[in-house]
């Protein structure tokens, strides 16, 4: 058996933050996301998109194995880790704030009081490589994530900072499905 070898990926990964319910990208021809995709900047050592069904068993009493199985559940998860530890990655990490700028400053005020229990949903977007050729880009849209496994930022004098994040996608509509994935000529 033969490889294509347009079929095999490697390389690197843009991710784009939005609003829940932010204008996708049309298909068919690339161009920038627009103004209502925010780009996240570097990220270090790739990007994952993780889904985990959950089924449940279906048994009889006359039969010693399970006869068929039924979909329970399914957790879908975009990981990556932010390598630019800006104020506005925080704002996303954190699922809401305000961000106010000054004269020499710009601060980040996260939810806090009763606001804090209706975090803020947002989509995300990701740009890498698709198979066919080096001109094809994949292009996968989360529409409603939330950070849903916190974060932490280190810095040190030997590493490099950066934020893990682990965005969880939530179901949207009957009509709109969580997440799509479109491959298209650049």
């Amino acid at each position: 058996m033969g490889a294509t070898v347009t079929n095999l990926l490697m390389g690197p990964c843009d991710v784009f933050l939005g609003a829940f319910g932010a204008t996708e990208p049309t298909l068919g021809t690339w161009t920038a996301p627009g103004v209502a995709w925010t780009d996240a900047g570097g990220t270090l050592g790739g990007v994952k998109l993780g889904i985990a069904p959950k089924y449940a068993a279906l048994e009889v009493d006359q039969i010693p194995m399970d006869v068929g199985q039924r979909k329970i559940g399914e957790v879908i998860t975009i990981e990556t880790m932010l390598a630019e530890a800006t104020l506005e990655n925080v704002k996303a990490l954190m699922n809401g704030g305000t961000i106010a700028t000054g004269t020499g400053y710009k601060s980040y005020e996260p939810l806090s009081a009763i606001s804090a229990f209706q975090p803020t949903y947002s989509a995300i977007l990701l740009r890498g490589y698709a198979p066919g050729s080096s001109s094809y880009l994949r292009h996968i849209i989360g529409r409603k994530v939330l950070n849903t496994d916190g974060f932490e930022f280190e810095q040190a004098k030997d590493k490099q900072a950066g934020f893990k994040v682990k965005w969880t996608l939530n179901y949207v509509s009957s009509s709109v499905a969580p997440w799509t994935a479109v491959d298209q000529t650049a």
